[in-house]
């Protein structure tokens, strides 16, 4: 029965193929379920415990299902440096009702992918691939046509990028070529040394938010809580909603859209700061 635990999703860029591990005769195996526009029913599991909690161990904090401890996909030790990260992921199992969605539990998916890596990256890597966002970032990117579109780039995208600007002391700027606008060398050194700043399991949440907004600004933005998740996801659907509004909704695919894509920035950004905090919580049983 424990072995039902190892089918839980790894953290992954949207439109990428969705990789599970499915426990098939034999031993867990890789499935590839679609892409994150295409719909593919979820896998789910019924639900094999009764009582969830956590305990200290000499690794970090542990997840217990009654009395076994949480496993990776890769069978090691489920174990995370924060108290409050550990309370966090253990309210995703206890939330769970007769079966498992998996899909919901988007803090133990990252948790996931910190201790299995894989993807086998470095720390210099992660913070790589987060900086190369600049030169396509969502916000930097501007249309010439329509006007309206036009105006309402410069009324909510500009904003951003004088923060970012004056937050970080760098020049980014924005454009309407193809070839995106010309991201300065100090500029992304900057970002570099500043992400540098954060531990790996951050830096996993931060990367994380980035692929999902596919903005560092944006997600700058939210990690130094200078905009909410919901503005954050509002300003990288910004085109997106502008056509909505003139051509209308499709009535499940849009709002299931926003409400995944708001799940998902909501839990890297509080990932990434419950991994930056030093400060432990009171230890507490999640049963009565």
């Amino acid at each position: 029965m424990w072995r039902s635990c190892q089918w839980l999703f790894y953290a992954r860029p949207p439109q990428t193929p969705w990789l599970c591990l499915t426990p098939p005769v034999g031993g867990p195996s890789l499935s590839l379920l679609g892409t994150a526009r295409t719909y593919t029913p979820p896998t789910e599991r019924k639900r094999f415990y009764q009582n969830v909690s956590i305990s200290q161990g000499e690794g970090g904090f542990e997840i217990n299902l009654d009395n076994r401890k949480l496993k990776t996909p890769q069978a090691k030790l489920f174990t995370v440096p924060s108290e409050a990260l550990a309370i966090a992921v253990a309210t995703e199992w206890d939330s769970q009702q007769d079966t498992i969605k998996s899909y919901t539990m988007h803090l133990t998916t990252l948790c996931n992918t910190v201790l299995d890596n894989p993807s086998q990256r470095n720390k210099d890597q992660l913070i790589r691939a987060a900086v190369k966002f600049l030169e396509t970032d969502t916000v930097c990117y501007r249309v010439e046509e329509p006007a309206g579109l036009v105006e309402l780039q410069k009324n909510e995208w500009d904003p951003m990028i004088e923060w970012a600007e004056k937050r970080y002391n760098v020049e980014i700027g924005s454009s309407t070529s193809i070839m995106g606008p010309n991201i300065p060398a100090r500029t992304k050194d900057t970002f570099t040394s500043h992400l540098a700043s954060y531990n790996m399991w951050a830096l996993q949440g931060i990367e994380y938010v980035i692929t999902q907004l596919k903005s560092l600004i944006l997600s700058m933005g939210l990690i130094d809580r200078h905009i909410p998740v919901e503005k954050a996801v509002q300003l990288s659907r910004l085109e997106e909603e502008y056509q909505i509004q003139r051509w209308g909704n499709v009535e499940w695919a849009h709002d299931y859209d926003l409400y995944e894509l708001r799940a998902r920035t909501a839990a890297g950004t509080l990932f990434a700061h419950l991994c930056s905090e030093s400060s432990t919580v009171k230890h507490k049983l999640l049963q009565d």
